[in-house]
């Protein structure tokens, strides 16, 4: 399946791509940048490689193994292709021998302990999430790049902009808000699902479409099953105890005692929400959803779709997928899924907002009852803030993702009990977002200087 040509318009498979853990924004955006640095390096010899580290990068970047995440971009590895299995291998031997090796020139000289700079103090103007790369030829010639991570996955060179990204695109429905989202799709008589679709068919056919949702659906799929499986402790030096495992275990025991307990179902939706973060936060294949860290929502509640509502099919698998990467894009492009930049009302409230939507677009609502299940998603996490103990997407991660599940679920059907008229809207609310980032001391974005982060000691 092609890549976007354009990156210009933000598209369901730039919401949600396969990558790793255990972040968007700190591992596989850094491991993007690296990546394009050492591609575009001429066939030369070059004395010295370095790589500067900055802001929430700097502040949070071992706990979110963003070292790593350069090391293997460098190697030429991509997150989504990478063999997990072989990272440990990898990164012993690039230490071992502290050379990059070259297909088309000599080895670069590369000591990850040496060459990769943690800048705590320091923050890049146009991002919290910024990072720059050093090459020295032996001529006494210098290359330096500077990229910033702004979530998501998505990578930006220094001098280009999100809006220069997000411009006009060569779709046939280009919409910037959700007011203008609803207006286009009532005059083209399309839901917002099947609006998303004749954007996407710009790039792709409808066979390449269905293909790709369903490598994403298995991929979610797949995290939850390795989620559920995998016991133990997570990385990182907290010991915090996996619990999607054993509760797993006890909901299979129970058996079908819903009778006795009607919201046994929630327990269901926590499982998968758990597993997804669990396996993220351990550094394991996971799908942007639109985040790393947020990771858990939209999965957890389309899982729920299929195992609880009757008819479910794979036609609204597609149906949730398109109209959350609707609402994704529209968040992305007025405000941020960074919570570098606006805290974690940008990732978990965004996921919540592109959630609800999904469900309720499956479920048969309206456009104006989907846009409205999205505000409401969204709406109740404004404020959230990022503060990940020891820097670790761990605590309060993984729960976090576990009720605003839950909370999606609930915004859905609030929705779907109205007639999709209401007094904010999801363009105010997304605004709100933006403006409460703002306003948002830094200590509170992701940089582990405020909240749990110093209120709970990290031994």
């Amino acid at each position: 399946m092609a890549e976007t040509p354009s990156p210009s318009w933000v598209g369901l498979f730039d919401l949600f791509r396969i990558g790793i853990g255990p972040s968007s924004s700190h591992t596989v955006g850094p491991m993007v940048a690296a990546g394009r640095f050492v591609a575009a390096l001429p066939p030369q010899h070059f004395t010295s490689i370095g790589v500067d580290l900055y802001g929430s990068l700097a502040l949070t970047g071992k706990g979110h193994a963003t070292d790593t995440a350069i090391m293997l971009g460098l190697l030429g590895e991509r997150p989504d292709t990478i063999d997990l299995d072989a990272v440990p291998g990898l990164i012993a031997r690039l230490r071992k021998t502290r050379a990059l090796p070259r297909s088309d020139a000599a080895s670069l000289p590369f000591d990850p302990d040496r060459d990769i700079l943690f800048h705590r103090h320091e923050t890049l103007p146009q991002h919290p999430n910024g990072l720059a790369f050093r090459a020295v030829a032996s001529n006494g010639a210098q290359i330096r790049r500077v990229f910033y991570s702004v979530g998501g996955g998505f990578v930006v060179e220094e001098g280009e902009t999100e809006a220069a990204r997000q411009g006009q695109a060569d779709v046939p429905y280009l919409f910037d808000s959700a007011t203008a989202l609803l207006a286009i799709a009532d005059a083209a008589g399309l839901s917002i699902a099947e609006l998303q679709r004749a954007n996407e068919r710009a790039y792709r056919s409808d066979a390449e479409i269905s293909e790709g949702i369903a490598r994403i659906w298995a991929a979610m799929q797949g995290c939850i099953a390795r989620g559920m499986r995998q016991a133990g402790e997570l990385p990182g030096g907290l010991r915090v105890r996996r619990r999607a495992p054993g509760l797993h275990q006890r909901l299979l025991e129970r058996g079908g005692a819903n009778a006795a307990d009607p919201l046994q179902g929630m327990d269901w939706v926590n499982l998968y929400a758990l597993a997804v973060n669990e396996e993220n936060a351990a550094g394991g294949r996971v799908v942007t959803a639109p985040t790393n860290g947020a990771a858990g929502i939209v999965p957890a509640v389309l899982l729920y779709y299929t195992n609880f509502i009757p008819g479910a099919d794979a036609q609204g698998v597609e149906t949730f997928l398109l109209a959350a990467a609707a609402i994704g894009s529209i968040i992305k492009r007025n405000a941020s899924i960074s919570g570098a930049e606006v805290g974690c009302q940008g990732e978990v409230g965004s996921a919540c907002a592109m959630a609800a939507a999904g469900l309720a677009a499956t479920l048969g609502g309206s456009n104006r009852q989907v846009e409205n299940a999205a505000e409401i998603g969204l709406e109740h996490n404004l404020g959230l803030t990022c503060d990940p103990v020891a820097g670790l997407v761990q605590v309060p991660c993984i729960e976090r993702n576990a009720i605003a599940s839950v909370k999606a679920i609930n915004a859905a059907r609030l929705a779907l009990h109205g007639d999709g008229e209401h007094l904010v809207t999801l363009d105010q609310a997304i605004a709100t977002m933006r403006q409460t980032g703002l306003d948002m001391s830094h200590k509170y974005k992701e940089t582990s200087l405020g909240g749990l982060a110093v209120n709970v000691i990290a031994c």
